[in-house]
């Protein structure tokens, strides 16, 4: 069960204060729409946003995976041309 989690916390990339600000904005999304989508609560957004908590993994991966199933993906340095982080949306799968 140890070794299941440790993965888990190790395929997601952690998230700054900065890329969940952008995220939101890329997204269209107030914090009260992220924290519907994550589960976590509205206040706790606001104070990852500005800095004012250091937050938990497991609540970073919430914030993620509501990202992640509203269609934005997260790059890693060196998953781009310039090498720094970004996202995108997914590409829209093709429906045959």
């Amino acid at each position: 069960m140890l070794d299941s989690v440790a993965k888990m916390q190790h395929s997601l990339p952690m998230l700054t204060a900065a890329q969940i600000r952008a995220a939101r904005g890329f997204l269209d999304w107030k914090q009260s729409d992220l924290a519907k989508a994550s589960g976590i609560a509205e206040v706790t957004i606001k104070k990852i946003e500005r800095g004012g908590i250091d937050p938990r993994a497991s609540t970073l991966e919430a914030l993620q995976r509501a990202f992640n199933k509203a269609g934005l993906l997260f790059l890693e340095p060196g998953d781009v041309r310039d090498g720094g982080a970004g996202m995108r949306l997914r590409k829209a799968e093709r429906r045959r």
